[in-house]
């Protein structure tokens, strides 16, 4: 199966936002890929970073997220759309998945924020398992999947060859210019993202914003835990993976006995 990363700078607008989505996923999808991933919160655009209170309306979010279905359609290439979405009078963090057809496959939202985000977004209370072309996935979103493997190891239980992973860690404004992926020296989050594929045996496909301050790179993670390819840091582009999913059997997830750590009461 081949995929794609897509690392957009931080949009100005929505409509921006769109117009960068549109030509991503148009090269993602000459380029033969069967699915784009777009990194958290991408429409409209990350909070507070100054974007219009018109651009965060549920009218405007609806809106946007036609576009991208018709975008989706016409490129002939499924969208994993990360998207600040209104439900009621709440705001979630979620990513919609939309078929190369340009149908909605349903979404799947951050159920464990990080407490500086408890005033952003509201938390969800489920996960999904998703399907394209015979091949099932999951997705968790930015600090779920750094600090709470148990996100990604439900969908891999489940079947899941590959879990898609949308985040935004790092900044334009000042930080470390990293050089190298998984050095000692870099934060944390690119040996997170390695541990994730490697403690369940599949695929791990992580995609940030091309940032001046970038903290992890956009990199698809090999079900053995190394890096198979990465997006050049504050490079803004789209990664093409052909990912092998004989490999990504996820026998160390389909063996975790969750009876012994949920279930059972120790003496």
């Amino acid at each position: 199966m081949k995929i794609a990363l897509a690392s957009p700078f931080f949009p100005k607008s929505l409509r921006e936002g769109l117009a960068s989505l549109r030509v991503l996923a148009e090269y993602a999808g000459l380029q033969q890929a069967e699915v784009v991933c777009f990194p958290e919160s991408f429409i409209p655009g990350y909070p507070g970073m100054g974007y219009s209170k018109e651009d965060r309306t549920a009218d405007a979010l609806k809106w946007a997220l036609a576009e991208a279905c018709d975008i989706a359609k016409r490129n002939h290439i499924a969208i994993i759309l990360p998207m600040d979405w209104c439900i009621g009078s709440q705001v979630f963090n979620l990513a919609h998945v939309i078929s190369n057809k340009g149908e909605l496959l349903g979404y799947q939202t951050k159920n464990q924020l990080d407490p500086t985000e408890d005033n952003l977004w509201t938390a969800g209370e489920r996960r999904q398992i998703f399907e394209l072309n015979k091949v099932k996935f999951g997705i968790t979103i930015c600090h779920e999947g750094f600090r709470y493997p148990e996100s990604v190891r439900w969908a891999a239980q489940r079947g899941a060859q590959i879990v898609f992973h949308p985040h935004f860690v790092g900044s334009n404004e000042k930080g470390m210019l990293l050089t190298e992926f998984g050095a000692k020296e870099n934060p944390y989050y690119e040996k997170a993202m390695m541990m994730r594929a490697l403690e369940n045996t599949i695929y791990f496909a992580s995609v940030n914003y091309a940032a001046k301050y970038q903290e992890a790179a956009s990199a698809v993670i090999a079900p053995d835990g190394s890096c198979l390819a990465k997006q050049n840091y504050g490079e803004s582009g789209v990664l093409i993976v052909d990912i092998d999913l004989s490999k990504a059997t996820g026998i160390l997830a389909k063996r975790f006995k969750p009876a012994l750590v949920y279930e059972k009461t120790f003496p």
